[in-house]
């Protein structure tokens, strides 16, 4: 399996994942909040939506276009500080989100 595949996998899987959990929204944000300057669109995304809206479609426009996929990728480390020890999806999310780096190491690439 190529490392587009393994990506495209592990996007759906999140997406899955997401979708399970009741956090995968019908509607999209305002274009305003994509205008945002800010990693991963802090100020105007909740981390879930930076998922949802940012994420997932622009890894999955570079997988159909065949472009590189980066060479470095964590977003795990993120999601470990974004959501609190609390929330309710936490636990469930980073395992899958490791996963999805993990396909980044230099072993992978």
């Amino acid at each position: 399996m190529t490392l587009h595949d393994s990506v495209r996998a592990r996007l759906i899987a999140l997406e899955a994942l997401m979708r399970e959990h009741h956090h995968w929204q019908e509607s999209m944000p305002d274009d305003s909040a994509f205008a945002s300057t800010q990693p991963f669109c802090m100020d105007t995304l909740e981390p879930l939506q930076w998922l949802q809206w940012v994420l997932i479609p622009r890894m999955r426009q570079m997988i159909d276009a065949g472009l590189p996929l980066p060479q470095t990728f964590a977003v795990a480390p993120y999601y470990e500080m974004a959501l609190e020890a609390t929330h309710p999806f936490r636990d469930t999310l980073l395992p899958e989100l490791q996963q999805l780096d993990a396909l980044f190491t230099e072993d992978n690439v």
